[in-house]
C-alpha cells in the first residue's frame, strides 16, 4: 500500500507501527532460518566430500578389478555372468523423506536380495578378480546413491538458502524502508496538524479575553 492509500490519522500509524514491529520479527526470524542453514550447508558438504572421495576411490578400484577380469575372462565370459546375476539377484531401491529444517531431505536404501545362494557363475575358469569385484559392485551401488542422495540434499538447501535471503533483502531494503518512510510522513502531517489546532485553539482563546 502507497503512502496515497493510507489516511494520515494515529489509528493508520498505529497499523503501520505493528506492522513495523511485525516486519522486523520477521526479518529476525529469517536470519535465525538463514543461520541455522549455513551451519547445515557446512556440515553436510563437509560429509559430502569425504563421501565422493570414497566413492571415486572405491570406482578407481573397481574399473581397475573389471579391466583386469575383462583381460583373464574375455568379454563374451564376463557379458554371460551379468545376465546370470540379472536373473538370480533382485536389486530394489526405497525412497523415504524426512524433514529438517522445513525442507524434505530424502533417504535412499539400497538392497540386494538374492534368488539364489550360489554366486552367478561357475568356479571353473574364473579369474580371481571376480570375487571381490561383485562384493565391491554392492557397496559401490550403495556408495553411489549416498552421493547422490547429499547432492540432492545441497541443492535443496542452497535453493532455501536463496528464496529465504531474497526475502530479507525485500524486507530490508524494500517493505521495512517503505513502512518507515510512511510512518515518518503521516507523524509529520499529525505533528503539523496538531500545531495549526494549538494555534487556532490560542487564537480563541485570546479573542474570548
Amino acid at each position: 500500500m502507497s503512502f496515497r492509500e493510507i489516511k494520515p490519522t494515529k489509528s493508520n500509524l498505529l497499523k503501520l507501527k505493528e506492522r513495523l514491529e511485525f516486519t522486523e520479527k520477521g526479518e529476525s526470524f529469517l536470519d535465525y532460518k538463514r543461520t541455522e542453514l549455513i551451519s547445515e550447508i557446512r556440515s553436510v558438504w563437509t560429509n559430502y566430500k569425504n563421501q565422493h572421495k570414497r566413492f571415486l576411490k572405491r570406482a578407481r578400484k573397481i574399473l581397475l578389478l573389471l579391466n583386469d577380469t575383462y583381460k583373464e575372462q574375455g568379454k563374451r565370459s564376463l557379458e554371460t555372468i551379468s545376465k546370470m546375476g540379472q536373473i538370480q539377484f533382485d536389486p530394489k531401491v526405497d525412497l523415504k523423506y524426512s524433514t529438517k529444517l522445513g525442507i524434505a531431505i530424502p533417504t535412499l536404501n539400497f538392497k540386494l536380495r538374492k534368488k539364489e545362494n550360489l554366486p552367478p557363475y561357475g568356479f571353473d575358469n574364473t579369474s580371481k578378480h571376480l570375487d571381490e569385484l561383485m562384493n565391491l559392485l554392492k557397496d559401490f551401488i550403495e556408495d553411489l546413491l549416498l552421493v547422490a542422495e547429499t547432492e540432492d540434499v545441497l541443492i535443496k538447501y542452497a535453493f532455501n538458502f536463496q528464496k529465504i535471503d531474497r526475502r530479507m533483502k525485500g524486507l530490508k531494503n524494500i517493505i521495512k524502508p517503505q513502512i518507515e518512510s510512511d510512518i515518518k510522513k503521516i507523524e509529520t502531517i499529525l505533528e503539523e496538524n496538531e500545531r495549526e489546532r494549538f494555534t487556532r485553539l490560542k487564537k480563541t482563546k485570546d479573542k474570548l479575553k
